[in-house]
């Protein structure tokens, strides 16, 4: 699963090992200020938006990779998750969407500018 992490000036994203290889993403950082909202979709996989290029999608049960359509989305969630979405400016994604259970907790931090 997906490790969302947030520091005193960065919000770091970990993948595990097969996350990487099916998904074909890799470990991601990114500065605080370049967040410019924060929310939670209590079914993560309808957050997800566009054309997968390039990752793994298996319809209804798992999306890791790179989403395409109204910008760039960095994507991992799971069936059965809720989701953190973020929306970024600056970056080289403008949006993303990952699955984890303390996504309210996290999009509250967000929003406030606390760090975990």
């Amino acid at each position: 699963m997906t490790t969302i992490s947030l520091h005193e000036d960065r919000l770091s994203v970990r993948f595990t090992r097969t996350e990487k290889v099916l998904g074909l993403v890799r470990d991601r950082s990114f500065p605080l200020g370049s967040v410019t909202a924060a929310r939670v979709e209590d079914v993560g996989l309808h957050a997800v938006q566009g054309l997968r290029a390039p990752g793994l999608g298996l319809p209804g049960r798992w999306l890791v990779g790179t989403w395409r359509g109204h910008g760039r989305t960095l994507v991992s969630v799971r069936r059965g998750q809720p989701a953190l979405v973020v929306e970024l400016t600056g970056q080289r994604f403008d949006r993303l969407v990952l699955g984890t259970h303390d996504a309210a907790d996290l999009a509250g931090r967000l929003g406030t500018g606390h760090p975990a």
